[in-house]
């Protein structure tokens, strides 16, 4: 009663009973649109989905794409052979994308034999219930395998009665136009019953020809529920006794159980678990969910991952009358599927922290799910964008069918999000979405997730240093933080970022992995620690900073010793002593210290020195014997009972620096000579020497103390006298004098420079300066034993300017000294402005390169008002 039968490649033929399967596999029809056309003779007839259900034919398709053609052997267009062979012709014709692809002609022959009295089907879209009637006589549940034969053909039916159950009678012509025919209809005028509990879909309809005075009455009633479903299995019941088409007792002689139409034998349902059970009242089958006669289903509901499952139990009973003895055989095909189940998809998260890469995994989904795209929070990436820029997405496929994904990002990449919870950590973020579909529906549904991974990867900056005898020399390595920190610097005792400012104050270079700076020990950023006779210890402290949490990522702390002479003594009885401000004393203000004689200010101060220079006999310096050593003490320190509490303050700190000078004494020298007698009184001889004049700055009008050379450059301030003194050195020769004939000043240490500034003009004042050199006369003293050799002026100090522009705030003097015989005089030698009346007349002659010298000296011009001005050493020729 059943064969298979294996037509060619993708096509397979089973005769299961009464029906006829043709079944298609995914190589022909998945991804194609499936039309079917019955042969007739040499008639093509397509088959609606109307006419299909009317003449006995169906189809069923899985995910897989696997699709299953029924076809009742009692239906239209089957060539039938005296009620045992049966003849089917189909042509498939199979489009994709809208254009014919393949078309194949399948003809197929079943024997089926012998019939029941009443044999009735069930399929999943129309009833089946073949009669043979008897000519001149009305037949009542009598069933016999036949069709009616031409005497009594369809088209010899005069009306037909529906039972639903009260009677409803229609004429042919009115049952045709309604879409019922002879033998099979769709749009069935049928009536739902309950039968042991089971609702039942049950069709009973009494049909009369017009001739032989012929009534046939036929009836059919299939299950339409019966199921129970749990996590595990599927329970199916089928009443035992089905009243509507059993009126008297009956035995049943066969039960069967089959899938898709064919029977299975005890063997394979106990492979399968299946389980098939007659109850008094029921007949269960039992089938385990999943099981591999059936299928899963992929769905969308409501953007959540659902799956069903599918599967078509047959049950197939014969039964006898005990009254009539006739057998009626009785087959439903009964798809089942399960309700949605929830199948959320699980996030995998292997990722190891160490391989700087997330690797995560989603699953697990049927073979009906495909991964579309991936969305990151600031873009979405289908899966060829992902692969192209160097995530790592994968299908993996299992042996049941099912599939899960996989997605590999780097650590590195930007989508991925970095927070640091502390120095040395590094949280990474990854949200994302997957925007998954369900095949064939195109129906979209998302799955989100958020991974994150910890890894202690951070490579903190560092800082080193080191001295030489000038300077700190740091070094900063980036690391893995790049120039993502921020450098403080404590710069003249507070915090500062190491801004475009110091950056350029401290020479930065750099490059990609780190930067250095230079800081002289003298620069603001150098904090003073501790002072010896010859050394200063200096510290110099920089802190690396990650913003915005303000962690400390690194610091450094500096301290070096670096050469420094704090004082000096002089063989000639002067000394000089540097006063630095240390870092205990943060509030002390160099300018107001003084030495023992509170007179005794610095000759120079600012925020962090003070410099004294004096005599050794002078300020307070008190002088000690010690064995064959002299010493002289003095004391740098903040004035005591001065008055002027605003300098010192309240809170002023106390600051001592003791000044120490050692000479030896009775240290002798030993020197040969020999004296002979004078015989006659000497006398001077003509002849050509070196004699010496120099040119100093008196400090004051006294002119009893100079600056010395490493006094200058001497800072003086605008129309502050300064009083200069040019002295013929090593001759006491009372014939001489030192005539000054020509004094100017300069911006440049060149005598012959531009532009320049008269002082003294043919040994006179330079009557155009406003400001007039004044000579102050010299009488002999202690120290001057020739007046004549000494010349001493004042002026008041200036600067050069040009457009009301300092040009530099600093002059050179220079004077030309005429060494004169006075018992001759004459001319230049007659005296200091001898003849200030032809001086007065002769002022600026035509050609005279007194007054500014320069080409374009009327650009220059004199300024005495407002500013310090650095004075630089003077010359004399």
């Amino acid at each position: 009663r059943s064969e298979l039968v294996c037509l060619y490649n993708g096509l397979r033929s089973a005769c299961l009973g009464n029906v006829l399967r043709l079944t298609l596999d995914k190589t022909l029809a998945v991804g194609s649109q499936l039309e079917i056309d019955a042969i007739d003779g040499t008639d093509i007839i397509p088959l609606s989905h109307t006419l299909a259900a009317q003449c006995g034919y169906s189809v069923e398709s899985d995910p897989w794409g696997n699709t299953k053609v029924f076809a009742s052997l009692l239906g239209c267009y089957v060539d039938n052979q005296v009620d045992v062979v049966f003849t089917l012709g189909l042509r498939l014709r199979m489009y994709r994308d809208g254009h014919s692809e393949q078309v194949k002609h399948v003809t197929e022959t079943c024997s089926y034999s012998p019939w029941a009295s009443r044999e009735i089907l069930c399929d999943r879209n129309y009833m089946e219930t073949p009669v043979k009637m008897v000519a001149g006589q009305q037949v009542h549940d009598s069933w016999e395998d036949a069709i009616p034969d031409a005497a009594v053909a369809p088209n010899g039916i005069w009306k037909m009665t529906f039972h639903t159950p009260d009677p409803k009678v229609m004429l042919l012509t009115d049952a045709q136009r309604a879409g019922y025919g002879a033998m099979m209809t769709q749009t069935r005028l049928t009536y739902s019953v309950e039968v042991a509990g089971v609702p039942m879909e049950v069709f009973s309809v009494s049909t009369y020809y017009k001739t032989g005075n012929l009534i046939v009455d036929s009836a059919a009633a299939c299950p339409t529920g019966g199921v129970v479903f749990t996590d595990k299995v599927i329970t199916w019941h089928v009443p035992r006794r089905i009243t509507p088409l059993i009126s008297s007792a009956v035995k049943i002689l066969e039960t069967h159980m089959g899938i898709y139409g064919q029977r299975l034998d005890k063997t394979k349902m106990a492979t399968r678990h299946y389980k098939m059970s007659v109850m008094e009242s029921h007949i269960i089958i039992e089938i385990p969910v999943g099981s591999p006669d059936g299928y899963y289903k992929s769905h969308a509901q409501d953007y959540a991952y659902h799956i069903t499952y599918t599967v078509e139990p047959m049950l197939e009973l014969l039964w006898r009358a005990e009254n009539t003895q006739a057998d009626t055989r009785y087959k439903v095909l009964f798809p089942i599927t399960t309700p949605l189940m929830p199948r959320p998809p699980h996030v995998i998260d292997s990722t190891v922290p160490e391989q700087r890469v997330f690797d995560i995994l989603l699953g697990t989904f049927l073979h009906d799910v495909e991964l579309m795209n991936i969305t990151f929070t600031t873009r979405v990436l289908t899966v060829a964008e992902c692969n192209a820029r160097g995530f790592d997405v994968q299908e993996h496929h299992f042996a049941n069918g099912s599939k899960t994904f996989s997605l590999r990002v780097p650590f590195s990449d930007e989508l991925v999000l970095k927070q640091n919870p502390d120095p040395l950590t590094t949280v990474y973020f990854l949200p994302l979405v997957f925007g998954l579909l369900v095949l064939p529906e195109q129906t979209p549904f998302p799955h989100p997730a958020e991974l994150e991974a910890s890894r202690e990867d951070v490579v903190l900056p560092t800082i080193t240093g080191s001295c030489d005898q000038e300077n700190f020399y740091f070094s900063v390595k980036y690391g893995s933080k790049q120039d993502n920190f921020q450098t403080m610097m404590l710069h003249a005792g507070s915090w500062r970022e190491l801004d475009t400012e110091l950056a350029k104050l401290y020479s930065l270079t750099g490059n990609g992995t780190h930067f250095s700076i230079v800081v002289p020990f003298t620069a603001p950023a150098a904090a003073f620690e501790l002072v010896h006779f010859k050394s200063i210890r200096a510290r110099v402290d920089l802190l690396l900073l990650e913003m915005p949490n303000m962690w400390q990522l690194d610091d450094l702390s500096l301290a070096c010793y670096f050469p420094l002479t704090t004082t000096e003594c002089y063989s000639n009885g002067t000394a000089t002593a540097l006063a630095v401000k240390v870092e205990s004393v943060s509030n002390l203000n160099p300018e107001y210290l003084t030495l023992r004689d509170q007179s005794c200010k610095p000759a120079f101060s600012n925020d962090r020195f003070a410099f004294f220079s004096f005599k050794l006999n002078s300020c307070g310096t008190t002088r000690t014997f010690f064995d064959d050593v002299m010493v002289y003490k003095n004391e740098i320190a903040l004035p005591y009972n001065t008055g002027k509490q605003s300098r010192k303050g309240p809170s002023a700190p106390e600051y001592r620096h003791t000044v120490s000078c050692y000479y030896l004494l009775n240290h002798t020298k030993t020197m040969a000579f020999r004296a002979s007698p004078r015989r006659t009184d000497p006398v001077a001889d003509p002849g050509v020497g070196h004699l010496v004049v120099q040119i100093r700055l008196s400090q004051d009008s006294s002119y009893a103390l100079f600056y010395q050379n490493e006094d200058y450059p001497v800072e003086k301030y605008l129309r502050q006298p300064l009083y200069f003194e040019v002295e013929l050195m090593q001759s006491t020769d009372p014939q001489i004098e030192v005539v000054l004939e020509n004094c100017w000043a300069t911006l440049h240490k060149d005598r012959t420079s531009l532009p320049s500034w008269d002082l003294i003009v043919d040994s006179c004042e330079n009557l155009d300066d406003l400001y007039l050199t004044v000579f102050h006369p010299v009488v002999a003293d202690t120290r001057v034993q020739v007046p004549a050799h000494i010349k001493r002026f004042s002026i008041n100090m200036f600067t050069f300017t040009k457009d009301d522009a300092v040009l530099k705030e600093q002059i050179f003097v220079h004077c030309d000294a005429v060494l004169c015989d006075t018992t001759k005089p004459d001319g230049i030698c007659s005296g200091q402005c001898a003849n200030a009346l032809r001086y007065a007349n002769s002022l600026r002659p035509t050609g005279s390169k007194r007054g500014p010298r320069a080409t374009d000296a009327s650009q220059y011009k004199k300024q005495i008002s407002s500013g310090p001005v650095l004075l630089s050493d003077s010359h004399l020729f």
